[in-house]
């Protein structure tokens, strides 16, 4: 029997909505059928036939019609090398010998967290607050001079940009928000300075701006859109819950498992998730869709094994991307005839 697929419709203008294109076989291969907004959702048995649905609204239209079959990418799956490449010495995370280190390897992107000092300074540094005479305080209190007391010397966001220009990308990982005012006219946020400054250096398309906040998300967006630049700009999933109530981590981490409404209301246009979660369904929400993913922080050779097979990401970072450079390059050899 010639093989066939299934597709949906519903009757809203020219809205055609996939959950996923299945070859029908005699079978017990079950196929679910989304209608979007006007529909039902179905299961179907072998050569159609109905074993059960529940009907949410107005079945408007049902069709079965041959469709290609999608296929993945056979692109290579690009590199970032995580924290400027420190690899796993914690103490050259976001440095200038972690960075020299980056370049000198044929990575695709070059992964940094920026921070912002009270004196508007933007510095590379991962963690949001350091230890001040006993008590934790944010680095948006502290000016820069006063935090290189603390911490030694910082890389300064503008030195990276520079170094970075015409030799590698940048994977730019904002740690910072602004006033909640601040995000109704989004050109005036912190965050849209900082993706400002690095698409003037770098150009909007030797980039990718991520970070853990969907209101910092849409404000870059709506900035890159008014600006008529073609940024990718991602929400990051897989935020540490540890130390919050049990309550709001189960809502984290469910808003990350389902992430269509954050997504779609941060506008991001690049899904950037843990590995973990990654796995749990967020790729496959990503390829649905056609966006772009990035998978963070890939480091096993198992787990680099599956990752840098051709289209199963668009991007992974890796503390190791050395390996995550030669495995890529075994999975290319194998594809070759």
């Amino acid at each position: 029997m010639p093989k066939q697929t299934v597709t949906a419709t519903s009757s809203s203008a020219s809205t055609v909505h996939w959950l996923r294109e299945v070859p029908l076989r005699h079978s017990p291969t079950s196929v679910w059928l989304g209608l979007g907004r006007s529909g039902t959702s179905r299961t179907l048995g072998p050569a159609g036939v109905g074993r059960g649905s529940v009907v949410t609204t107005r079945v408007v239209a049902l069709g079965w019609r041959p469709v290609p079959v999608r296929r993945r990418t056979s692109d290579p799956v690009l590199v970032s090398a995580h924290r400027c490449g420190a690899g796993e010495d914690r103490h050259l995370e976001n440095t200038r010998p972690a960075l020299d280190r980056a370049l000198s390897l044929d990575v695709d992107f070059v992964e940094f967290d920026v921070q912002r000092c009270a004196d508007d300074t933007f510095v590379l540094f991962h963690d949001d607050e350091v230890e001040v005479d006993g008590r934790r305080t944010p680095l948006s209190d502290l000016t820069v001079a006063r935090l290189e007391q603390l911490v030694g010397p910082l890389l300064r966001y503008e030195d990276v940009l520079g170094a970075l220009a015409g030799r590698r990308r940048a994977h730019i990982d904002l740690k910072f928000t602004s006033p909640s005012a601040a995000y109704v006219e989004p050109a005036g946020t912190h965050e849209v300075r900082a993706a400002r400054r690095a698409v003037e250096v770098l150009g909007p398309e030797n980039l990718v701006v991520t970070t853990l906040e969907d209101a910092s998300v849409r404000a870059v967006r709506d900035w890159a859109d008014a600006e008529g630049l073609d940024l990718l700009v991602g929400l990051s999933l897989g935020r540490s819950v540890k130390g919050l109530p049990v309550v709001r981590q189960v809502r984290t981490r469910w808003s990350e498992l389902r992430p269509h409404l954050r997504l779609s209301g941060s506008r991001a246009n690049l899904v950037v998730a843990k590995h973990t979660l990654a796995r749990l369904g967020v790729a496959a929400y990503a390829r649905r869709r056609g966006l772009p993913l990035l998978v963070w922080t890939v480091d096993t050779e198992r787990s680099l094994r599956y990752w840098m097979r051709p289209g199963r990401a668009w991007l992974v970072t890796s503390n190791r991307p050395e390996v995550a450079l030669r495995t890529r390059e075994r999975a290319a050899a194998r594809m070759r005839p």
